[in-house]
């Protein structure tokens, strides 16, 4: 399907040139997704940098134009070497491990936090813009979720991994570049099939119900009834709009959350599924005892700090966003 039937604008108010647009992790879900929307925008002078070590996510690229492809690690060698790649105008850094159940710390913070600071600092030397992935795992269990220091606990190695960064980000010194970290809370939405289980609960109630007529939603935890924990679930299209937006506003920089604003419960996607479909019924099975006490039960974006940017565009309901995903989904997935 055309990254057009996804919903992407083709208008292009983006004036900045016509240099290259570096986009990591771009053969993933939100990076392949971004890709698509520059092209939508008429933009294919872009150098996209990933692992494609599990070639299932080519898949993502099959219908994007791209200008080149570079595997992380040579061009990780080359940033650390210095390499100007020619005129950048920007880099969206989305590369990371985000297997929020991996426990290498190690490898964790070299891949996430080494990685990210190698590139920041060489997008300082350049004065390029850098717009990077942050988490909304840096809050822990919450319960207030407004970018600030004092709401920050993240539950395991990933989340700190990301709120390291963050907190990197936050100590450099004045300097005139664009960087924007985003924290990104429960992204859903194509181009998401190559993660396995760490792909959206609306991707895998869908197959859920294909395959047996169910959908298995968690019973009761943290004072939550059964399928009542709630997330801020947002669909990548409004994701690659606030990054496509950001590259508009070159003025703006800082660390801000990147969710809907509203918290619904995980009921609410198992509804929309089965509403999507006209079939199919809700099992509750018992909440895993691996993840008593490192389950976010609750998030919701506070949204006042992007809307005081000026980013002023309505975010897809569950609802909304769980149709037009599915829809996608029948389709191509």
């Amino acid at each position: 399907m055309s990254h057009l039937a996804t919903g992407f604008t083709t208008e292009s108010p983006h004036k900045a040139g016509n240099g290259l647009i570096i986009v990591t992790g771009g053969a993933g879900f939100i990076g392949s997704n971004i890709v698509h929307g520059l092209n939508a925008r008429g933009i294919d002078n872009i150098l996209v940098v990933d692992d494609l070590k599990d070639g299932h996510k080519c898949v993502n690229l099959a219908d994007a134009n791209i200008r080149d492809y570079m595997d992380r690690d040579d061009f990780l060698a080359r940033v650390e070497a210095g390499h100007d790649f020619g005129a950048v105008e920007a880099v969206l850094h989305q590369g990371a491990c985000s297997t929020t159940t991996e426990w290498d710390g190690r490898y964790m913070m070299s891949v996430n936090y080494d990685y990210s600071k190698a590139l920041l600092h060489w997008c300082l030397k350049r004065n390029i813009p850098f717009i990077y992935a942050s988490s909304a795992s840096v809050y822990g269990s919450g319960p207030n979720f407004t970018e600030a220091r004092e709401n920050e606990n993240p539950l395991n190695v990933y989340a700190f991994s990301k709120f390291q960064f963050d907190q990197y980000v936050r100590a450099l010194p004045h300097h005139d570049s664009q960087v924007i970290g985003l924290r990104y809370f429960n992204v859903y939405g194509p181009r998401e099939q190559h993660k396995g289980g760490m792909a959206s609960v609306a991707y895998h109630f869908h197959h859920q119900l294909l395959n047996t007529g169910k959908v298995r939603l968690f019973e009761g935890s943290d004072g939550y009834g059964p399928g009542e924990q709630r997330r801020d679930f947002i669909h990548v299209d409004d994701v690659v709009a606030v990054n496509l937006w950001l590259l508009d506003h070159p003025k703006v920089h800082g660390i801000f959350n990147l969710g809907t604003g509203r918290a619904q419960p995980f009921n609410d996607v198992a509804h929309a599924v089965i509403a999507f479909h006209g079939r199919g019924e809700i099992e509750y099975i018992p909440f895993p005892d691996h993840l008593k006490g490192a389950y976010q039960s609750f998030t919701e974006a506070d949204m006042r700090a992007l809307s005081a940017a000026g980013y002023d565009q309505p975010f897809l309901s569950v609802e909304e966003g769980t149709a037009r995903y599915l829809a996608w989904l029948s389709t191509c997935g």
